[in-house]
């Protein structure tokens, strides 16, 4: 059978700017616009009116992998973006509110973690100190400021796993001087004002002011919470969560160090309020701090005023940027041929700072399965639409688990959140499950969990939570268990003594760039 050329995917046009937008735009240029063999064109239109959200200040481990597969520099995006390491969350008052009330999740996994599930082990064994900082060196280093890595260490290579704080509008600003620099991809700054349909159903173009129409094979809606395809265009349904996750409101702010020589965290910290949370993210020349909460619960001038005793002398004269939050998700992020990445196909609170991961899931499903014709084009979208939905609800169920193990009982919103009717029913099940079973491999089975079971047992652990097995550990597995924590007390004394502080690591690339081959 001759092939039917007309139906072969040529022409993608990306809707939007942005980080969603020009990520996209970076990711797929650097896989098919360096092949002679694939040839496809790609073209961004970006509004020069809109303004990106500008919050999304962390990242996960991945995008590294991410940055090498764009061909950006390590020492070239921290520099550019104001950027810092990453290598966990800090929670302080989530369990009790109490002073003593914090903990870790880092990105490295427990020692041994293949070989042995430690949280049982720590679980049975009960050694003093809490579960992360027992099982995983990285909470000492987090604990003593230090970077996660030398400046001899080769770029985007780790002595522990990291991530990254940046400035999102400087990201973007990067990604799209790269893309334009690098790769052979159509630009145009211009509105779009009209989406206009094919007889099937798919869309044909999108018209803009002053450059006419822009014709496409494929659609990708970057256009933020407008959704001016998926949402205007198609009409997908939007499934809300603000049933589940009460929080709706955000109030941003950036504050200066007060000396040069202030310590950078390297962790997000995520402090709990009486109706909500603060983020605390260090850049190298800022913070960026905000108090997520929600509004049903509390004023507008009372969410500033706790964000205002979390900062004290800080806040006074800092602008405030109020971000409105519609907790939710598009029942599917592919309709016909257009997909909607980023804002455009959902967001929830920035808890445990998902979104930009999921434009990078995005990407790489793209740059794995980007249709190669308009019949397989349906295929694929209903396998991306599966592992979309699932992908939701998993983070739903994650970010609520915060909250679920939570005993604070200073505020209705607290007691509402533990109240039976606004817990998902698979949450609900796994809770149920984990009082008597640990929780094991087996309840995440697919190979890229957007959370994977580490996590989970980072916060069950951090918030206190105890599994009621009779299932005793054998003698070699205590054995096992010990000889990992003695190998995680010489690791953690090696990174002790030898890795640099973070805010001397930021100079030094600042100043030197890395020196790693």
């Amino acid at each position: 059978m001759v092939e039917n050329k007309t139906d072969n995917i040529r022409d993608i046009v990306i809707v939007g700017g942005g980080t969603a937008g020009w990520l996209m735009a970076s990711r797929l240029a650097a896989k098919y616009q360096t092949s002679p063999d694939c040839p496809v064109n790609i073209t961004l239109v970006e509004s020069p009116s809109v303004k990106p959200v500008g919050v999304g200040e962390g990242t996960w481990p991945g995008m590294r992998k991410t940055l090498q597969a764009i061909g950006i520099r390590e020492s070239d995006f921290m520099r550019e973006c104001d950027a810092s390491f990453k290598q966990g969350s800090k929670f302080n008052g989530w369990r009790n509110g109490n002073a003593d009330d914090s903990y870790y999740h880092p990105f490295t996994l427990p020692q041994g973690y293949d070989e042995l599930d430690m949280m049982r082990f720590f679980q049975h064994s009960q050694p003093q100190g809490s579960f992360a900082g027992t099982v995983c060196p990285q909470v000492a280093i987090c604990q003593q400021g230090l970077a996660p890595k030398q400046i001899t260490t080769p770029e985007y290579a780790g002595v522990v796993n990291y991530g990254y704080h940046l400035n999102a509008g400087k990201f973007a600003g990067l990604l799209k001087r790269h893309c334009l620099e690098k790769f052979n991809l159509s630009y145009v700054l211009d509105e779009v004002v009209k989406v206009n349909g094919a007889a099937n159903g798919d869309i044909a173009s999108v018209s803009t002011e002053n450059h006419g129409d822009i014709c496409g094979d494929f659609f990708i809606d970057c256009t933020g919470f407008a959704s001016l395809l998926l949402g205007d265009f198609y009409r997908v349904p939007f499934i809300g969560q603000s049933d589940v996750l009460f929080a709706d409101t955000a109030l941003a702010v950036q504050i200066p160090y007060p000396a040069a020589d202030s310590p950078i965290a390297c962790v997000t910290q995520s402090t709990a309020t009486a109706v909500g949370w603060i983020w605390d993210i260090g850049l190298t020349n800022r913070r960026g701090v905000g108090h997520v909460y929600a509004s049903g619960y509390c004023s507008e001038i009372e969410a500033e005023q706790q964000l205002a005793n979390y900062l004290g002398q800080a806040f006074n004269g800092a602008e405030i940027k109020k971000i409105s939050i519609k907790p939710g998700y598009p029942s599917h992020a592919w309709e016909k041929n257009c997909l909607a990445v980023g804002l455009s196909a959902g967001f929830l609170e920035p808890l445990e700072a998902s979104a930009i991961v999921q434009v990078e899931l995005a990407a790489d499903w793209l740059c794995l399965q980007l249709p190669a014709n308009r019949p397989a084009m349906d295929i694929i979208a209903k396998r991306y639409n599966q592992e979309f939905s699932y992908r939701w609800q998993q983070i739903i169920d994650f970010l609520k688990l915060h909250y679920v193990l939570s005993r604070r009982s200073d505020n209705d919103f607290w007691l509402d959140n533990r109240h039976p009717d606004s817990i998902p029913a698979s949450l609900q099940q796994l809770l149920s499950l984990w009082r008597y079973h640990y929780p094991g491999q087996n309840e995440f089975p697919r190979s890229r969990e957007i959370f994977n079971l580490y996590s989970y047992q980072y916060i069950l652990a951090g918030m206190n939570f105890c599994s009621e097995t009779a299932y005793a550990l054998t003698a070699s597995q205590s054995d096992s268990g010990r000889q990992h924590l003695k190998t995680g007390e010489q690791l953690k004394a090696q990174y002790l003594q030898h890795l640099p502080g973070h805010r001397a690591l930021l100079e030094k690339i600042a100043q030197y760039g890395f020196k790693g081959v």
